[in-house]
């Protein structure tokens, strides 16, 4: 299933001291869990004999229930395929370890002892439980098995999941286990916890899954001990999380008076090799560590998961809101650093009443008020042709107005009918040459413009545009600062969009918005757009998802036309994402040559493709692999 595994996270509602009944209960739940297909579920810390046994812990007759219980449980599992991690007390060497113990299949394949034992204000466990944090390279006997004792255990199926589990106290401590365990392969990390309920407690524990599993670039399983837990002292809520490189996926409901389950798909594929695309992983330091090989897990045929269709858009409005003022400050403040540097006053930008003009007007406006320069300053150009509409042309001198910068237009008609002259070309021919004769005279115009007026000419070229090599190769696709380039066209018209809450432009920006994207280079029909771009290319949401995780994790071409059609299934069926899909491969192959010769330009979010830092890539590499691995 393309690097997805389902994982649960299990609360059992606790007896007091009385394994044979908790076990019963956790049975109920695995049960639940193998029948929808989960691989590994996760219960809280010592749940057969209940956390709150206290000092019953330190019985012989309880600790024989737990073992008789735990005995049942492997008994009552032979033909389950889930793998189980359940809280236990193990007596080694006359000293009591609180454990998790990894069950399969009526086996123990691991235990591993808790290293961090808390003895604070309500917590005392010290009167129990000796710390297992140098117990490595071991084994017990428990239950006639010869099972691997020790916090260096791992465990891997071999092929995209490989788990390790820490109790409690450890996910707060300084250094947690999981550190080390995910700098040595683990991508999914399992905790037992007996987290009792304090104000405000929850919503702290869960940044603490959270960014613990942003830090290890991994999954993170989350069950705490739950209702029916002594109240003597403290309330256990019985909380449950799952969380995956930052993001919380699902939340258990607190304070629910019945056992539950709840389970999350976890890309661990997407994890591993995001590790090697995008962080210093490798450089963290390995430790010896114990694998436990994994076979035959349950697997699922299709994935419970929401997949984000536009994954560089934020999904609440707010986070919207607050994006978009952050990208307008990166690239004010990269083009004010630029201007200052060249010791340039004056910016020109060829604005044609599009999205990606709009929003380096907009942007290069920000820097000028900033520096308290006058918008004067900043000079914009329209420069119609044989395309433009009279809408594109009358929302960009409106914005230009409204915005108080010096417009100036240039008809490029003519100076295009005489480059056809020069080379030969027949003007009634729209072909190629006919639409890049414009762009490039466009481009010839501002440069010069530029040199005249001792100004930097701002490209608008977006993300989007650069990933397709949608741009005049010394055209549009050339500038002295590109501006929009760390930004895809999904992403611009929510940063626009942004600009709706100032009245003078409001109006403007909406019609700019509702324009259908065209460089307007073949000519128009009685004033409307004949040349749409993604009745040529395809459609941007399409390619800014194709672009996200081909670049983000180096994703298989079936693997994200899969997520695609999770993602776009009420709008595109296969046959048109696949058709999309290998546009978006080939152009994105074919037109390496042009980002190779890219200007500067601000990276804006974690993918850019600037040939200089984040993608380098040859020319002329070969396609043929990607398009036979989607066929």
């Amino acid at each position: 299933m393309h690097g997805f595994y389902r994982v649960a996270a299990a609360v059992n509602r606790t007896v007091v001291a009385s394994p044979t009944k908790n076990a019963t209960e956790i049975l109920s739940l695995i049960r639940k869990a193998h029948s929808d297909g989960v691989s590994v579920m996760v219960f809280p810390e010592l749940c057969l004999t209940s956390y709150t046994a206290h000092d019953l812990l330190l019985d012989q007759t309880l600790l024989s229930a737990q073992n008789d219980a735990l005995l049942g449980l492997l008994q009552e599992t032979r033909t389950t395929l889930t793998v189980v991690i359940v809280g236990i007390s193990v007596l080694e060497a006359d000293r009591l370890y609180n454990c998790a113990a990894v069950i399969r299949q009526g086996k123990i394949l691991g235990i591993i002892p808790k290293s961090y034992i808390p003895n604070k204000k309500e917590f005392y466990e010290k009167r129990q439980f000796v710390s297992g944090r140098d117990v490595v390279r071991s084994s017990v006997d428990l239950l006639d098995q010869e099972v691997p004792f020790g916090v260096d255990l791992l465990f891997s199926d071999g092929k995209d999941m490989t788990f390790g589990v820490e109790i409690c106290e450890d996910l707060w401590a300084i250094t947690p286990p999981s550190n080390h365990m995910a700098s040595n392969g683990a991508n999914l990390i399992f905790n037992l916890s007996a987290s009792n309920e304090l104000i405000g407690k929850h919503r702290y524990r869960e940044e603490l899954v959270r960014t613990q599993s942003a830090r290890c670039m991994a999954a993170y399983v989350y069950a705490s001990s739950g209702v029916g837990e002594s109240t003597t002292d403290t309330v256990y809520g019985g909380d449950a999380l799952i969380a995956e490189y930052g993001s919380t996926l699902i939340k258990g409901e607190r304070f629910s008076m019945q056992s539950y389950l709840i389970t999350a798909d976890v890309d661990l594929e997407r994890l591993r090799w995001l590790r090697i695309n995008e962080s210093s992983y490798s450089d963290a330091r390995c430790k010896k560590t114990r694998i436990v090989k994994l076979s035959n897990l349950p697997s699922i045929d299709k994935i419970n998961r929401q997949i984000n269709p536009a994954p560089f858009v934020p999904l609440l409005d707010q986070d919207i809101k607050s994006r978009s003022e952050e990208i307008i400050q990166i690239q004010a403040h990269g083009l004010i650093k630029r201007m200052s540097h060249a010791h340039i006053k004056k910016a020109l930008i060829g604005i044609s009443g599009g999205l990606d003009s709009t929003l380096a007007l907009l942007s290069t406006c920000r820097a000028f008020d900033i520096m308290g320069w006058d918008h004067k300053n900043i000079i914009a150009v329209t420069m119609p042709g044989f395309g433009t509409t009279n809408r594109t042309k009358s929302n960009a001198i409106k914005l230009c107005e409204a915005l108080g910068v010096t417009l100036k237009e240039i008809d490029i008609t003519e100076l295009s009918l005489k480059e056809f002259e020069a080379i030969d070309h027949d003007k009634d021919e729209h072909s190629v040459v006919y639409e890049n004769v414009q762009a490039r005279v466009r481009t010839g115009i501002l440069m010069n413009m530029a040199n005249k007026e001792g100004g930097l000419v701002i490209g608008t070229g977006d993300l989007s545009e650069i990933a397709l090599g949608w741009s005049t190769y010394n055209g549009d696709h050339m500038s002295m600062y590109a501006l929009n380039s760390g930004i895809p066209k999904t992403l611009i018209k929510y940063v626009i969009a942004s600009f709706k809450s100032e009245p003078k432009i409001k109006d403007i920006i909406e019609d700019i918005l509702n324009t259908p994207i065209s460089p307007e280079l073949l000519p128009h029909k009685e004033g409307e757009i004949t040349q749409q771009t993604e009745e040529i290319v395809g459609p941007y949401e399409l390619h800014d998802f194709f672009l996200y995780h081909f670049i983000k994790y180096g994703a298989k071409p079936t693997k994200i036309r899969y997520l695609a059609m999770l993602a776009f299934g009420d709008r595109y069926d296969k046959e048109t994402i696949t058709k999309w899909l290998k546009v978006f491969l080939r152009r994105f192959f074919t037109q390496q040559f042009k980002r190779s010769a890219t200007p500067d330009g601000p990276k804006v979010g974690t993918i850019s493709l600037s040939p200089r830092a984040d993608w380098r890539m040859a020319s002329d590499a070969d396609v043929g692999a990607w398009i036979e691995e989607l066929a």
